[in-house]
């Protein structure tokens, strides 16, 4: 019989936890950010809204867990042992750490490059990373769909974005 803190339920409880952690601290962080004078959507509103979705998730989690844990038996499948991560081999936790690592990229290169350059640079490693070989195609994407998403920010919901070496453009599109 496995232990139940070597079980599936168990190692739920603990990134349920982490998770929940994770979640407060960014809601607490987005308190923090500046509020913009005349936009119709503040800076914090949609990440607040994701940490909001990722903490409902998360407690539901923790409730599952603590409810295996506490009606478990030998015949429940959360019973079998969780499997060991190992980094090294494991494709998917490869996945998430260079996910990781562009995350961190993308808020490193923010402020210098601007949103749509450090978007359309980690948008064309992302494709490549995921095997997209038409280089058109990639270049176009990850360039347009930047572009107008910084578009719709400064246009439609008045949105401030860093536009690093592009600043040039915020000026040319407040003229139209």
């Amino acid at each position: 019989m496995t232990k139940k803190t070597q079980s599936l339920a168990f190692a739920n409880l603990i990134a349920s936890i982490l998770f929940i952690a994770v979640g407060v601290w960014g809601i607490l962080q987005m308190m923090n950010l500046q509020q913009v004078k005349d936009t119709y959507a503040q800076p914090n509103v949609f990440p607040i809204a994701m940490i909001t979705g990722m903490l409902l998730f998360s407690v539901i989690l923790l409730i599952q867990s603590i409810l295996k844990l506490s009606k478990m038996d030998l015949k429940d499948p959360m019973v079998d042992k969780a499997e060991s991560i190992n980094f090294i081999k494991d494709k998917g936790v490869q996945g998430a750490l260079i996910v990781i690592a562009l995350c961190i990229a993308f808020v490193l290169l923010f402020r210098p490059l601007g949103y749509v350059l450090d978007a359309a640079i980690i948008g064309f490693i992302i494709m490549a990373l995921i095997g997209k070989r038409n280089w058109l195609v990639m270049a176009l994407v990850s360039i347009l769909v930047p572009f107008v998403m910084w578009l719709l920010f400064f246009k439609l919901l008045s949105v401030n974005i860093p536009m690093g070496p592009l600043s040039f453009l915020k000026d040319l599109i407040a003229m139209i």
